[in-house]
């Protein structure tokens, strides 16, 4: 059987030392998560993270690399993530915006303020994507390509 995992993306911004996070409400939980979501049809993982992070916390986000690919299975759902985290950094907040349906409000935690809530994490890839960010893991954006048929036809004529 093919695997047909759900592709979301993930920001991890982080200043002095804490990073952005979203409480909001998921199954009848309230859970912590970076800001994340689905990739919508059209748009590239990059596009989805800028947006993703804008419609969850307000704050405009520059992606700067790519963290990491995460393949998580949820063992309660049996649903399966595949997760694209970027790292970037955050501007023009915009405080009169409102945020995605779910969402309570925003924080900015210590990675030990994350741990405290652990056990409210919406899955554990929020602190193995904190952990891999403070280890210095970085990857070129490029490493991420998105190919459409436009592209697609671009890259073959070039190729011949």
């Amino acid at each position: 059987m093919a695997l047909k995992p759900d592709v979301t993306v993930a920001a991890v911004a982080e200043n002095a030392g804490r990073f952005l996070l979203v409480e909001e409400h998921i199954n009848r939980r309230i859970v912590f998560n970076q800001p994340a979501g689905h990739v919508e049809l059209g748009e590239t993982v990059i596009e989805a993270v800028i947006r993703e992070t804008r419609e969850e916390t307000a704050w405009k986000l520059t992606p700067e690399a790519l963290l990491g690919a995460y393949l998580w299975r949820n063992p309660a759902s049996g649903r399966t993530t595949l997760r694209f985290a970027f790292v970037g950094s955050v501007s023009d907040y915009d405080a009169a915006q409102p945020l995605d349906r779910g969402i309570i409000r925003t924080h900015w935690l210590t990675r030990d303020e994350i741990v405290e809530r652990e056990s409210r994490l919406r899955s554990p890839l929020v602190l193995r994507c904190i952990d891999d960010y403070l280890s210095g893991r970085r990857l070129p954006l490029e490493a991420v390509a998105c190919i459409d048929l436009h592209t697609a036809d671009t890259v073959r004529a070039v190729s011949l």
